[in-house]
């Protein structure tokens, strides 16, 4: 497993539609291992292939509740309900947050790592984190998607330095 680099805002990448994965082989399995350890080094929720430089309709989630993380490949929402209005901040922005309008529940079918489709009904964060991850692998990102004048700048203790 390796920490991969992190595509940043400004990277074109980042406004890249993501291509299906065709085949789920050790290359797909190496790279969603190194994806699941990049979102716990900088302590993300969620990480989308392309955040990694990869045009791979892949996601990792992991909402740390002790279920551990889940990996969706060529994940598709096919309904949502409700909307909500929540704050959401990205590993590709760093230190900034703003107000989202998003699903309130959402039901989605992906492939695990065995090829195996499911389906998943998620409400509160990991309907969020789906919508969010997916956005991605649209080329959309959640500034895209703000609610205007919400933008926020946190400083990091690494920026007080």
């Amino acid at each position: 497993m390796a920490i991969r680099n992190l595509r940043l805002e400004g990277d074109e990448i980042l406004k890249k539609k993501s291509r299906e994965v065709e085949k789920i082989d050790e290359r797909i399995l190496t790279l969603i291992d190194d994806m699941i350890e990049t979102m716990h080094k900088y302590n993300g929720v969620g990480l989308a292939a392309v955040q990694v430089g990869i045009l791979k309709r892949i996601i990792v989630i992991d909402l740390y509740d002790g279920n551990g993380p889940i990996a969706m490949i060529n994940p598709v929402i096919i309904k949502t309900k409700g909307e909500v209005e929540v704050e959401e901040g990205c590993l590709s922005f760093p230190n900034k947050f703003a107000k989202v309008k998003r699903p309130e529940q959402v039901t989605a079918d992906f492939l695990d790592l065995e090829g195996n489709t499911i389906r998943v009904k998620a409400k509160d964060l990991l309907a969020q984190a789906i919508c969010h991850e997916v956005d991605h692998l649209n080329g959309e990102v959640f500034v895209d998607k703000m609610i205007p004048g919400t933008l926020e700048y946190v400083e990091s203790e690494e920026d007080e330095k």
